[in-house]
């Protein structure tokens, strides 16, 4: 018969197993961005994200959050997910349109969807199948991770006043938007969020495309090239994207995998609402600055809007899958831009 002794000896190992267990089931994930600490909008959303999952999953995932250059530069966070350098990264899908052109549909394309369009086309249209799929080649698993909402056409130091003025204009620019600006005649520029300040102060750049006024306020553009060119044709969309290495999700226990995706998508939600009052406060800001506010010269749209589509049919021709990818996004253009017409209603002046 055992003794007193090795029956409470027994209770308190008992009642020790389950926080032994639990503690042998903790994770802890670095996190790899391509912004700057704290960059109002995506820097904010990649924190908040690793702070909703750690909570969420009440510690059993940990994640930690490494700002550009602190791990990898700030375009190299995709490779650095694929290649099990990091197991989740925080970024923008175009900065690799290089390796995969595609991808660019992700967060935005120029003349595109809007924010509720995309996410139309993610979770109704088919995207976010087709999205996985691509993805997948490299060892990734996609998720929405925030969104700035759509950006502004630019910061120049004068207004444009036709297509004239971008012949040999080096502009900061991203995605898909600085072919297109070369094949409008500028230079592009492929410059890391956290570099646009210094390099339009020297001089390195003649203008810049960022992201949206909370963001560009904050960056104090306004104060070297004063001119705000409208509206947004380059990026009318500006969702990250948060990305799991498929060996790291593949070890993660189901519920974790919910948590993720569930935070994920909570991030995405609020960083859109939180964009939408920041922006309307940021361009009062900008107003009492004295900004000038200038409209894209006709002949831009015109010649931007026939390259756009020049530059998504060659991303289409590029492979069965960038074909599906093009094909399915622009069968949910063609399905919400009626209903956008007749259903949005202008304010009152």
């Amino acid at each position: 018969m055992p003794s007193r002794r090795s029956l409470i000896g027994g209770g308190i190992a008992a009642l020790a197993a389950p926080a032994v267990a639990h503690a042998q089931t903790a994770s802890r994930w670095r996190m790899a961005t391509s912004w700057p600490r704290n960059l109002v909008g995506p820097g904010t959303s990649a924190k908040r994200l690793a702070e909703r999952i750690t909570a969420m999953s009440d510690g059993r995932l940990a994640v930690d959050v490494f700002s550009a250059g602190e791990i990898v530069p700030a375009f190299a966070v995709f490779d650095a997910v694929s290649n099990g350098t990091v197991e989740m990264g925080h970024t923008a899908s175009f900065f690799i349109v290089g390796k995969v052109p595609a991808a660019a549909f992700y967060t935005t394309v120029p003349f595109g969807l809007d924010p509720v369009g995309h996410l139309a086309w993610l979770e109704a249209g088919g995207g976010r199948a087709l999205w996985e799929e691509l993805y997948a080649t490299f060892g990734v698993k996609p998720f929405l991770g925030g969104n700035t909402g759509p950006s502004l056409a630019g910061w120049f130091r004068k207004p444009l006043e036709s297509i004239d003025d971008l012949k040999g204009l080096r502009i900061r620019v991203s995605g898909l938007g600085g072919e297109l600006y070369r094949r409008l005649g500028a230079v592009p520029q492929a410059i890391p969020p956290g570099d646009v300040y210094p390099s339009l102060e020297r001089g390195t750049i003649d203008a810049v495309e960022l992201l949206g006024p909370m963001n560009d306020v904050d960056a104090g553009l306004w104060r070297i090239a004063p001119v705000c060119m409208v509206p947004g044709f380059n990026k009318p969309n500006g969702a990250s994207e948060a990305l799991v290495g498929a060996k790291a999700w593949e070890a993660l226990p189901a519920d974790l995998r919910r948590i993720v995706e569930h935070a994920c998508a909570a991030e995405h939600a609020a960083a859109l609402a939180e964009s939408e009052i920041a922006h309307g406060n940021a361009l009062r800001q900008l107003v009492q600055n004295g900004v000038r506010f200038a409209g894209v010269p006709k002949d831009v749209v015109i010649r931007a809007r026939k390259a756009a589509g020049e530059i998504i049919d060659e991303i289409g021709a590029g492979g069965p899958s960038a074909r599906r990818i093009v094909d399915s996004y622009r069968a949910t253009q063609a399905i919400v831009r009626p209903w956008e017409r007749i259903s949005r209603v202008p304010a009152e002046d």
